[in-house]
């Protein structure tokens, strides 16, 4: 992950100039629509033609970028105006159009949910909007809805529309005669329960459990190539860089053991880049596997589904050891989510059955089949503000008092709060690094003394 894309965001590099790029934001009325597979499908069937593909995810996002990242073959960044910030995604949208031959967005939920949504993203950089609409369950409404999300707003243009999950060629032509002229229908794609991914309670399921995925975006990209009418094109944009310092290196020497693996996934690309821009040296472990930590003078439990695999981390007795080692020399230790959840006492599956985690927290968990928490988050730690999310289907008893609790933007309920035991800090919060480098330095120790080699 650390050609092109390295760093982006961070380096100043006078050689980023503005470019102009095909590029497409891929939209839909709601959730559920398909922009995941219809994405995948154009990222996959344009990258075997040889072209360089890059793609990026609206929002808070750990599981259909990964979908994404195989389709395209490039890693797949976060465009969030809100955990980010403008500048930071023109910048790396701008890296971007360096070296891509086409750039694909895709949206969340409904084009216009959430604040900030699809919508302001695409205004923000002037990006056509490509509608996925599921047609399975009606005809000629397909075109009302195609023109509402169209004239909603002024700033936005919808370029053309996806009839998904359609019927029948019938069915698809009924369709597309309900669009208004400026609205062309781009392609009508069947229903295929052959092709669709399965999922679980936060969503796809990962890309690296699923052997068949290279298979299935084939598949995909086929259908896409075979319904694609003839005259679309792909519009150019032009994206503009900024002129940013990058970060001081305030983590120089320092070296960070980050857990990657089937229960510890949900590590943003950029949050890599972020660390490795403020002078960290990376290396990964699998909780599952390893039996130790590798030299380090950090750690970093990135969330995933620790859930999953609770029997196995249970038995790994040799991490159990090594983490509280770690913890108990004072070295700064960071536990996102379902990091937190492996280092509480115990964890508590759907059936009932505990199981005994890493010890590092007093308390327990307990999953459950619905939502406990969902939002974007901003929490004011000692060191300084950090941006993020919020996801999970978990609930957390401590004796611990917090030492900060996260906000909401948007005011939404959820208030994740954040504990800290010596140099370990943990919390539901998924944080994106790049909304404060400083203070992500500042958790996994800038400033304090790293340990010899």
């Amino acid at each position: 992950m650390a050609g092109a894309a390295a760093h982006a965001g961070f380096k100043r590099e006078h050689a980023v100039k503005p470019r102009s790029v095909p590029a497409l934001l891929i939209s839909a009325p709601a959730s559920n629509q398909g922009k995941t597979s219809v994405t995948a499908a154009i990222a996959r069937w344009h990258a075997r033609q040889g072209l360089i593909v890059r793609v990026f995810k609206t929002g808070p996002d750990f599981i259909d970028p990964m979908i994404l990242a195989r389709a395209s073959g490039h890693p797949v960044y976060q465009l969030d105006l809100f955990m980010g910030g403008l500048d930071h995604c023109r910048q790396l949208l701008a890296r971007a159009s360096q070296d891509a031959d086409l750039i694909l967005v895709e949206g969340v939920m409904g084009l216009f949910d959430g604040q900030p949504s699809s919508a302001d993203l695409a205004a923000s950089f002037g990006l056509p909007v490509l509608a996925v609409i599921d047609a399975s369950a009606m005809a000629q409404t397909f075109g009302a809805i195609a023109l509402g999300l169209a004239s909603l707003r002024s700033d936005i243009r919808l370029c053309g529309v996806v009839a998904n999950r359609v019927g029948s060629d019938a069915h698809a032509a009924m369709v597309g005669e309900a669009l208004p002229a400026h609205l062309p229908l781009v392609a009508a794609l069947k229903r295929d329960t052959q092709l669709t991914l399965p999922e679980r309670h936060l969503g796809l399921v990962q890309a690296m459990e699923l052997p068949a995925l290279d298979a299935m975006l084939d598949a995909w990209a086929d259908a896409w190539g075979a319904a694609l009418r003839p005259g679309f094109e792909f519009e150019p944009v032009t994206f503009v860089p900024i002129d940013g310092a990058a970060p001081p290196r305030l983590l120089e020497g320092r070296r960070i053991a980050i857990a990657q693996d089937a229960a510890f996934s949900f590590i943003y690309p950029a949050n890599l880049d972020c660390l490795r821009a403020l002078g960290a040296e990376l290396s990964f472990f699998s909780p599952l596997q390893d039996l130790t930590l590798p030299d380090c003078d950090a750690v970093w439990l990135p969330g995933g589904y620790p859930e999953l695999h609770a029997q196995t981390l249970s038995a790994n007795a040799g991490m159990r050891t090594a983490l509280q080692r770690h913890h108990a020399q004072r070295l700064p230790l960071l536990a996102e989510c379902g990091g937190l959840l492996s280092l509480l006492d115990s964890l508590q599956e759907l059936d009932g059955e505990s199981h005994t985690m890493f010890g590092l927290l007093p308390g327990s968990a307990c999953m459950q089949q619905r939502l406990a928490a969902l939002g974007l988050q901003s929490v004011r730690y000692p060191e300084g503000e950090l941006r993020g999310h919020s996801f999970h289907f978990s609930t957390l008893q401590t004796p611990l008092e917090p030492i900060a609790r996260g906000a909401n933007p948007n005011g939404g309920r959820t208030l994740e709060p954040v504990y800290r035991v010596g140099q370990l800090t943990a919390s539901y919060i998924h944080h994106y690094f790049a909304s404060n480098p400083a203070a992500c330095a500042a958790l996994f120790g800038a400033g304090l003394e790293a340990s010899t080699r």
